[in-house]
């Protein structure tokens, strides 16, 4: 894949294009595989580098993937054996899925091996909630300068976990371990995304047992034996709400097939206090710039069904087209604001407040690790050299590049392939004006 795009911004998006599985779902769901005893047909998976890494993952341990159909993977897991730390730190480097293998892996093998976590670099991401937790269901961790060797001597058994903070990567682990340990697990203060509910819809597939329940709280009754799934993948409302904040920033008109209203909700009232339209149709939401003046607006990211915090970056860009003030409130990761250095090169005023600010007209409570950014606009954007620092940034970059005068060099766009399937597929298709250079 080329390495570099330059943008001759100005054009406004027009067209369709279409999202497939989440991310955040297909390379959990190509997990939980792991614990079945047949295969598994996962379908409308993304063709995204993530999918991938897992893949490769998989076949390290065993598992046999093949794609039946575009879009099919089929899972067979029959022959899990175990591997090398060198082998899964040489295909892992830049994903943070391998800790979700632990479980699976405990249950199988007996033995979980995690080397050194890559991931976007946004914050500290710690992974202390999945290691208590697997402790919980009576895992023994030990750490090595290769990386962390997980064990369970005397098997798993459900547990009693109350998260301090509502993580879908912790929630993910308490599934994929408790599904299979003896006895009941309660978990509370889970998190509660639609991926979260397609996953807890694929681990039913397979013989799971699993409730939840008001105020966050997840039972899992453990059972002896699952085995494979047939699941389609829930659609990538993250994708697709970036495409949104492509249409508005370039003024233009983008049907997003396969885009789902009630996974966006959040998304969509804050699209429209900007000022843009949307209709919703059975098979995707249409996305435009009616013409007029954006607005200012505050926001709060938060857990689902607050504003996720992949929102906020390429809303960020939009509202650097707004007239006014307006404020985000980073609450889930403490350096996600770092993309904003190249905005400010091509022309925006967007000032962080590293320890955040207080508000009274908030509605998510101030949070220690918590930053906050001041947008005043509107602001003309001109062409810049900027390199991507991270996924949500990284396509931020490019819907910056689209909508500023002159021209754009993006480069480092392997970050973007991580989470947006045929980008620069899709970019055609609405007529962007670009080039691409290896």
């Amino acid at each position: 894949m080329a390495d570099t795009i330059v943008i001759e911004g100005g054009k406004p998006l027009r067209g369709r294009i279409e999202v497939r599985g989440a991310k955040n779902l297909a390379t959990k769901a190509m997990v939980a595989a792991l614990l079945g005893d047949t295969p598994s047909l996962l379908q409308d998976v993304p063709d995204i580098s993530d999918v991938t890494i897992v893949t490769r993952m998989l076949n390290a341990y065993g598992v046999a993937v093949s794609s039946p159909a575009e879009g099919e993977l089929l899972l067979d897991p029959v022959n899990v054996a175990r591997t090398h730390f060198d082998t899964i730190d040489a295909l892992a480097g830049s994903s943070r899925v391998p800790i979700l293998f632990c479980g699976p892996l405990l249950h199988r093998l007996g033995e979980a091996l995690i080397p050194d976590l890559g991931g976007c670099r946004i914050g500290d991401r710690p992974i202390d909630f999945h290691m208590d937790a697997l402790r919980a269901f009576g895992a023994i961790v030990d750490k090595s300068y290769e990386g962390i060797r997980i064990t369970a001597p005397n098997g798993l058994h459900g547990a009693n976990i109350e998260l301090p903070f509502p993580s879908v990567g912790a929630t993910e682990q308490v599934l994929l371990t408790a599904v299979r340990a003896q006895g009941v697990t309660e978990l509370k203060n889970a998190a509660i995304e639609p991926e979260i509910m397609d996953l807890i819809a694929v681990l039913q597939k397979m013989g799971a047992i699993i409730w939840t329940e008001a105020n966050r709280t997840i039972f899992i009754e453990g059972v002896d034996q699952l085995s494979g799934y047939t699941h389609r993948a829930i659609s990538d409302r993250n994708e697709a709400a970036s495409w949104a904040a492509a249409a508005l920033v370039t003024q233009g008109d983008i049907f997003v097939g396969g885009a789902k209203q009630q996974d966006l909700l959040t998304f969509l009232n804050v699209f429209r206090k900007v000022g843009g339209a949307f209709e919703v149709h059975e098979d995707g939401i249409r996305f435009w710039h009616p013409g007029g003046p954006l607005k200012p607006v505050q926001v709060e990211t938060d857990v689902h069904p607050g504003f996720m915090t992949d929102w906020q970056q390429p809303l960020i860009v939009a509202l650097t087209q707004a007239e006014g003030v307006s404020i985000v409130h980073e609450t889930v990761y403490e350096n996600r604001f770092g993309f904003t250095d190249a905005l400010h090169q091509m022309g925006a005023d967007i000032v962080v407040h590293k320890d955040g600010l207080e508000s009274v007209t908030r509605r998510v409570p101030r949070r220690k690790l918590e930053q906050a950014a001041v947008i005043t606009g509107p602001t003309p954007l001109h062409g810049a050299e900027v390199e991507v620092p991270d996924l949500r940034g990284g396509f931020s970059y490019l819907i910056a590049a689209l909508a500023a005068d002159g021209v754009s060099r993006v480069t480092n766009l392997g970050p973007i392939a991580r989470g947006y399937e045929h980008f620069v597929e899709k970019l055609e298709a609405l007529g962007a004006d670009f080039t691409l250079e290896a």
